[in-house]
């Protein structure tokens, strides 16, 4: 379906089209009450997700990784390297015999280590080892630099401007689903 002209100066340039104004142009004559600046938004959002969730789990099958290996790698380098499983647990929101199982499958993998805390010998200490480190690191800058490619295409203020503007959806998101925090 093609899209009606924009009202744009003379000389000005046509913003270009994407998959989303062709959905929003065939659901307007169905739908007349269709707001299409928030179709677009929501139906943008949705489909940036997805494609960011493609590349994620692209880099987990390069890295040869599984979901729950990343996610924690993910939250033991987010403690610095180091954490109790306890801990390690409750970031992950799991018991911790499912937290022990896993961290044995990492500790195989050369990924983690377990030590004895030299402040509490009845403690154990997770480690992420420079194998565990360089392989977490690997996967998340896969996902990061097609973050930064896309969001290249906008100015430093227009990346701060819809920073911003998102902050203020998802204050409003959290604040319906009663202070729930979103991971």
């Amino acid at each position: 379906m093609a899209l009606p002209d924009e009202p744009r100066a003379p000389g000005e340039p046509r913003e270009p089209h994407d998959w989303t104004d062709e959905h929003v142009a065939r659901w307007q004559p169905v739908l007349p009450g269709l707001d299409p600046v928030v179709e677009g938004a929501v139906t943008r959002m949705k489909k940036l997700s997805v494609h960011f969730r493609r590349v994620r789990e692209q880099s987990l099958v390069d890295f040869d990784l599984e979901r729950h290996e990343f996610d924690t790698l993910h939250k033991l380098a987010g403690r610095g390297g180091t954490a109790a499983p306890s801990e390690l647990a409750q970031d992950l929101d799991l018991a911790p015999a499912s937290v022990s199982g896993r961290l044995d499958a990492l500790e195989k993998r050369g990924f983690v280590r377990r030590t004895q805390s030299r402040t509490d010998r009845r403690r154990v200490v997770v480690e992420l080892t420079e194998s565990g480190h360089q392989t977490w690191l690997g996967a998340m800058d896969v996902l990061g630099h097609e973050e930064y490619r896309l969001l290249g295409v906008l100015s430093p203020e227009e990346r701060n401007q819809l920073n911003d503007l998102l902050r203020r959806i998802m204050v409003e998101a959290e604040s319906a689903e009663n202070g729930r925090h979103w991971d």
